[in-house]
């Protein structure tokens, strides 16, 4: 009796109910936002339907469909290409610009906010301000190169086949690498420098010092933040999609705005489904792939 309360349970089962209790407000939340669409969608995926009088089912047709769509492949395929280039351009500037940052230097503390600054506005922000930058009429980017001699003539950046696709990745490069600079700026901060003047009294050059002790000790950090940021930057639509909408033609058709089209253009929801079904396997493969190869020895 004397591990009896006064609501009659034992003091660890109360407990228990407690935790319980706090954590259902972010479980909920989880549910609603999260396990529901991905269900729900795995369901409309079996459907041709349009979500209101025609539900007729399909089995597994849109997904065995989807490995022989012309459209989806060169979509999936564009998006690894945008993929890549976003993620090693973030891991260019990033580390970059968090060495210099790890320095010591007078105004470093505003230079950091600085460079944050491109991660914390919206990517719609992002979008109609490169939109505006790279305007063929009034945009500064023209008058720029004009002014320095470099163009004669204005260039339609987000108009063309050609330069449509490299413009959006530099935006998506400049709108994400303080992401990898805030986390490989970190993970210099973490490493002592007894490490460093050890190696120099073994006479280790810098390759040596970085090869044998910042990379190694970043090994964990750089795990974690390629696996989030190819994930994220695969599935990326609202930057894309306000600068481009996925033209001129299908220069910049990402998968996401592929499967926007199908859903709600086409008004195909049970192939767009099935094929946002695709992609979060994709998404699932990358992060396994990336934790294989960055695996610790």
């Amino acid at each position: 009796m004397s591990r009896l309360k006064n609501n009659g349970l034992p003091k660890k089962i109360r407990f228990q109910k407690d935790g319980y209790l706090f954590a259902f407000p972010i479980v909920f939340m989880l549910a609603a936002l999260i396990v529901y669409p991905m269900a729900y969608g795995s369901y409309i995926s079996f459907f041709n339907t349009n979500l209101v009088n025609r539900w007729k089912f399909v089995g597994f047709k849109y997904y065995i469909e989807a490995f022989t769509n012309q459209d989806f492949y060169k979509s999936v395929f564009l998006t690894f290409e945008f993929m890549i280039l976003v993620v090693i351009g973030h891991f260019l500037f990033g580390f970059i610009l968090a060495t210099l940052l790890n320095r010591e230097f007078k105004g470093r503390t505003v230079f950091r906010v600085i460079f944050m600054l491109p991660w914390l506005f919206p990517e719609a922000v992002i979008a109609l301000l490169f939109t505006w930058i790279m305007n063929p009429m009034y945009g500064v980017l023209n008058d720029i190169l004009k002014t320095l001699g470099i163009i004669s003539s204005n260039i339609s950046w987000l108009g063309s086949k050609e330069l449509a696709f490299p413009s959006i990745v530099f935006a998506c490069i400049w709108k994400g690498y303080p992401l990898v600079m805030t986390m490989l700026l970190a993970g210099l901060q973490s490493i002592s420098k007894d490490h460093y003047e050890a190696a120099e009294i073994d006479g280790a050059n810098k390759w040596n010092k970085f090869k044998f002790i910042t990379l190694p000790s970043l090994k964990p950090i750089l795990k974690t933040v390629v696996i989030l940021d190819s994930v994220w930057w695969f599935k990326q639509y609202t930057l894309v999609y306000t600068m481009t909408a996925g033209g001129p033609g299908t220069a910049t058709n990402l998968i996401s705005l592929n499967i926007y089209g199908t859903a709600f253009n086409d008004l195909r929801f049970g192939m767009g489904a099935a094929w946002g079904i695709l992609v979060f396997g994709i998404c699932y493969l990358i992060n396994t792939v990336f934790k294989v190869v960055l695996k610790d020895d």
